[in-house]
């Protein structure tokens, strides 16, 4: 179980890298954009404007598909938690009703010597 939950971290991790790197390369391109533009101020920025909205629309989806993904295995995890906490439970009250009557066994047995003797 223990893999899933490193899986989980690596794929965090890979989800975190590929943001950061869309935010830089956007960031970047930007940039460029700006210092190699052969056109006017005000087209540039209008052109910066659109290039980060598209990058602030994509981020957005990126960030929610991660956050349902996320959801999803947490669901995962908690329902085979949960299956896994009643299968011991189960266990653990047939084992306490086997010692159980070993226990009452026992005592029986116990008390028949002491009567017959």
């Amino acid at each position: 179980m223990d893999h899933e939950y490193e899986e989980v971290d690596n794929r965090s991790n890979t989800v975190l890298g590929v943001f950061v790197g869309l935010l830089v390369g956007g960031l970047a391109g930007a940039t460029a954009m700006l210092l190699y533009a052969p056109q006017s101020g005000k087209k540039t920025r209008k052109q910066i404007e659109d290039k980060s909205i598209e990058l602030r629309d994509l981020t957005t989806d990126m960030v929610e598909d991660t956050v349902s993904q996320v959801r999803s295995k947490a669901n995962k995890f908690m329902t085979t938690g949960r299956k896994s906490f009643k299968e011991f439970k189960h266990q653990g009250q047939e084992l306490a009703l086997e010692q159980l009557n070993h226990v009452s066994a026992a005592v029986k047995a116990g008390k028949n010597v002491i009567h017959n003797s």
